[in-house]
Formats: C-alpha cells, structure tokens, sequence
C-alpha cells in the first residue's frame, strides 16, 4: 500500500513538474515573475484618453442639453499638443471642439473643463450660420478671434450657469492657460486682463451670487486674480459706485 502511495505522489510531482516547465519562458523564472508575465498588459494611455473622453463628453452634452442647444457638435480629446492654425480652423468648420493635452494641463476640475467646453460650443454654433452654410464664418472666427472673443467669454458663463456650473471656473481657467500680451492694439486677440476683467464684470452684474458665495475665493489661481486685476476692479467699483454706465476701458 506504501509503494502505491508511494509512486501516486511521484507521479504527481513529476507530472506538475513537466506541466510548469512547459508553460515557463525561461527556466530560471520565479512562479510570481511567471505568473506577472500571463497577465495582460493593461494600455494606460488608452484608459487615460477614454477616462478624460467621457468626462468631456458628459459635460458637453449637459451643457448642450441644458442650454436647448439643438446643433450636432461633436467634441475630442486629443494628446498631442496644439494644431496648426489651418487644422484648428478645420475643426471648427466641423463643428468639433478638440480638447489638446496643452489645453488638459491647466484644467484642474469640471467648472473649469465647463468653461473651455462652453466657449468652444460658443464658436462652434457661429459656424450654423452665414454664408457657404457657415464656412466663411468659421473661417473668420479663427482668422480675426478678437472680434468674438468677448462674445464667446459672455456667452460661455451663460451656458456655464444654465448647465449647473461656476461661472467662475472660466476666470481661474483663463487665469492660468492664457499669457499677458503687452500689446492688444495689433493683435488679434485681446488682452488677457481685458477678457478676465470683462467676465468679472459679467458676472457681477448678471450673477452676484457666484461672487458672494464664491467658492474659489481661497485657491491661488483666483486669488492671483485677485492681485492681477486691481486696477481694473477699481475701474469697475468706480463705475457701480457712481452709477455709471458706459463701457468701461479694461487694461
């Protein structure tokens, strides 16, 4: 019975043996560097891309919904850096808004992806109307932005509240992604400052409540707003203090 035993165990052992033998790539492997090798590789970058894809896409369509938007804009996150001039004006003769990695690194949380999101929703629908069924306008939009740049900031806090956001987030949002110019005169695009001390005011105006229970009141991107837009804030405090109503000259 012994002998049985015996040689049924020995049988096992030498069969597992063969088994493992034939299954490991290199001999001198360990059981857990085999066992690591059987598994399979997980693409980072793929679950990154479709983890930031569906949050742009469900804040998109809420603010698309929210706001009765009822033109078809498709929206894209994409990991290169910024397009040329010629593709960025492509896209929006696509109605698509393309989210880039240069635009993702300042974007800390979904007031701020709102803000990006809404201003490209803002340009996209210029794009249903005009001449050529929208393609001249697109292409203006794109060649001359100074001249919807305004519009656009406007209309995105709009849109940004309608859906349920902090218009706010837009300003710490331009806050950081957008460099000062030292001129405005040329170009064309506005001056940082001007934009921010625009919305500010927009949102003084037409949505205090965001200012008296202001959230991002605390975070070093809206506090250095703060000390960046003092002299066009006393412009603004002038202007209510005195019931004024005319345009006011941002620097």
């Amino acid at each position: 019975m012994k002998k049985i035993l015996f040689l049924f165990i020995a049988v096992i052992f030498f069969a597992g043996s063969t088994f493992a033998a034939e299954n490991y790539i290199d001999e001198n492997i360990t059981p857990e560097d085999f066992a690591v090798q059987q598994e399979t590789p997980k693409d980072e970058t793929i679950i990154h891309q479709k983890t930031i894809q569906e949050q742009i896409n469900n804040i998109a369509f809420k603010l698309l919904n929210a706001n009765k938007i009822d033109k078809r804009i498709v929206f894209v996150y994409d990991e290169t850096a910024k397009k040329s001039l010629l593709k960025s004006i492509e896209d929006v003769t696509k109605r698509q808004i393309v989210l880039y990695k240069d635009d993702i690194q300042f974007i800390a949380n979904d007031d701020e992806l709102a803000g990006f999101l809404a201003r490209g929703i803002s340009m996209a629908l210029k794009s249903y109307g005009g001449m050529c069924n929208g393609s001249l306008t697109s292409v203006q939009v794109k060649l001359a932005p100074k001249i919807y740049e305004i519009y656009a900031d406007k209309r995105a806090v709009d849109f940004m509240v309608k859906a349920g956001y902090d218009p706010i987030g837009l300003i710490t949002y331009i806050n950081k992604a957008f460099p000062q110019k030292r001129f405005d005169m040329f170009s064309n695009t506005n001056l940082t400052s001007k934009r921010l001390a625009i919305i500010y005011e927009y949102i003084y105006t037409k949505y205090p409540y965001f200012l008296e229970n202001n959230k991002y009141f605390e975070t070093d991107s809206y506090q250095n707003f703060l000390l960046t837009s003092r002299y066009n804030r006393k412009l603004l405090e002038h202007k209510i203090k005195n019931n004024l109503h005319e345009e006011l000259k941002y620097e």
